[in-house]
Order: structure tokens, then C-alpha cells, then sequence
């Protein structure tokens, strides 16, 4: 049970139930239903079970050389016991998963459906093998933004709301480019430890550098997609830059010194707490505003 926590993140945790739940209330004017705690829960720990689990199988002979893995920022099995913890990983994927995805596809219509089969797909397509997305440079960062965005979506397709609303398309256009660019900025910390083990990334193909002013511009974007909001969700635009200084603060960077970035990417994670709560109180001076 140990070793199947720690590989479902539980730091991260958050990361996938807000967007799902704020979504989900903010769409239906505050209403609390089944749909509501049952989504929350699958998204808070058997979602990130599933994506950081399966991760953590296939990736293991790469994990072993990376520093940074075996503790907050990955879990690792002892290589004595590896065989039997990842199986019992992968079958607390399955049994966690299953009868609440079945649960789910059944409440919506036929969209939103759709909409979790895509997003729960490109959860497993990340990292299973063949698939591998993870290694198809620019569809691994836009992939990894639509494990944190597909939950949003996937609550806004399931309470009908419209998409193409100016309070709605921005926050998801926005999050996907926020998302995109904060995981081609956790690879280039890993961009030797990736060739080393002959694993593909955004950071791999353009290099350290291009990728930490790629990933700078795309905050910077996020920010100004999100200055399309209404009053007050405009105030949203200061949110992604913060990101953007301090991804900044690595555009000296190269292949040779990536793990130097470990020290960005720590930051981002408590980034990710605070910009949180200003989130939150941006939604609830927004539905004090409707």
C-alpha cells in the first residue's frame, strides 16, 4: 500500500481534482451532487494513480539513473522487490480505475464520454508501451497539459456549458499552454538522463535552452489569452507570470548543466499552492459578481 500511494503522487494530487471540481461548480452555479464528489474523487487519486503509476513501471530503467527520482518528484521501487511492486501498481491501477471510469461514462451523454475516454487514453498513452507519447517530442508536452486541462474539460463537456464562451474558452486555451509549458520546462532537468536512456523529449530534440525560453513564451501566451476574461477573471492574467520569472532565471542553461533546473522545478511545485489559493479566490469573487 506504501509503495502504490507514493506512486500516485500524493503531493499532485491536488492538481487534477480542482481543475475537475472548480470547473463542475462554477459551470452549474454551485451545484452539489453525485457527479460532483464521485468525479472529485476519481480525479484526486485513482486518476493520478493511473498516470504517474503506469509512469513509474515503464520508466523505471531510466528512473534509476535519475537522480531526482525516489522521493516527491517520483517514486522508485527498491530493484529487489521492483518486479512484484510495479505488478501490484499496475493492479491497483486497474481496481481503482475501472468501476469509477464505467460510473462515470454512463452519467454523461455520448460527448462527454468521448470527452473521458480521450482523457483517461492520453493518461495511459503518456508512458504504455508503443504508444509511448512521452517520447514523441511536442506531443509529449501537449499531451502532459491535457492531464491537468482534460479534467476541466471533461466537467464543462459534461454539464453542457458552452465552450465557446469568452468566461470559458480562455481559461481552457490558457491552461493548456500554462500546462505545456511547465512540462517542457520539468524536462530539461532530465535532458541527459533522457539520452542516456534513449528517451525522447521536447527538451532532447530542441535542447536545454531553446526549451527554457520556449516554455517562458508559452506562460507569457497563457497570460494574454487569459486578458480575453470578463471582469474579474481578467485579473487572471498576472497568474502565469510569476512562471515565466522564474523559468526565466534559467535561460543560461544548457545540455551540460540541465539538472540545474531541478531547483526551478521545486519552486514551480509550491508555485502551484499558491497560485491555487489566488485561484480560488478569483472564483469565488467571480460567482460573487454573477
Amino acid at each position: 500500500m506504501r509503495a502504490v500511494l507514493a506512486a500516485s503522487r500524493p503531493f499532485s494530487w491536488i492538481n487534477t481534482a480542482y481543475p475537475f471540481a472548480a470547473g463542475y461548480l462554477m459551470a452549474t452555479g454551485g451545484r452539489v451532487d453525485a457527479a460532483l464528489v464521485v468525479g472529485t474523487l476519481y480525479f484526486l487519486v485513482p486518476y493520478n494513480l493511473l498516470m504517474y503509476g503506469i509512469n513509474d513501471v515503464f520508466d523505471y530503467e531510466s528512473d534509476l539513473r535519475n537522480p531526482r527520482k525516489g522521493g516527491i518528484e517520483g517514486a522508485l521501487a527498491d530493484p529487489g522487490t521492483a518486479r512484484v511492486t510495479h505488478r501490484r501498481i499496475l493492479w491497483a491501477c486497474a481496481l481503482t480505475n475501472v468501476p469509477l471510469v464505467l460510473w462515470l461514462l454512463a452519467l454523461g451523454d455520448g460527448w462527454a464520454a468521448l470527452t473521458l475516454l480521450l482523457v483517461v487514453f492520453g493518461v495511459v498513452a503518456y508512458s504504455a508501451p508503443v504508444l509511448r507519447f512521452k517520447e514523441r517530442p511536442f506531443l509529449d508536452s501537449f499531451t502532459s497539459a491535457m492531464h491537468f486541462a482534460g479534467p476541466l474539460l471533461y466537467a464543462l463537456v459534461l454539464v453542457d456549458a458552452d465552450l465557446a464562451a469568452r468566461s470559458v474558452w480562455p481559461v481552457l486555451v490558457g491552461f493548456v499552454l500554462w500546462g505545456m509549458a511547465s512540462h517542457a520546462f520539468g524536462a530539461v532537468q532530465d535532458v541527459r538522463a533522457d539520452r542516456e536512456a534513449g528517451i525522447g523529449s521536447v527538451a532532447t530534440v530542441i535542447g536545454a535552452h531553446a526549451t527554457v525560453l520556449g516554455a517562458a513564451g508559452a506562460y507569457v501566451g497563457a497570460a494574454v489569452v487569459l486578458a480575453v476574461l470578463p471582469w474579474p477573471g481578467v485579473l487572471a492574467v498576472v497568474l502565469p507570470l510569476p512562471y515565466a520569472a522564474n523559468v526565466l532565471r534559467f535561460r543560461d542553461v544548457r545540455d551540460g548543466d540541465c539538472e540545474r533546473a531541478n531547483t526551478g522545478w521545486r519552486t514551480f511545485l509550491w508555485l502551484n499552492l499558491v497560485t491555487g489559493f489566488l485561484v480560488t479566490m478569483l472564483l469565488i469573487a467571480t460567482g460573487l459578481t454573477r
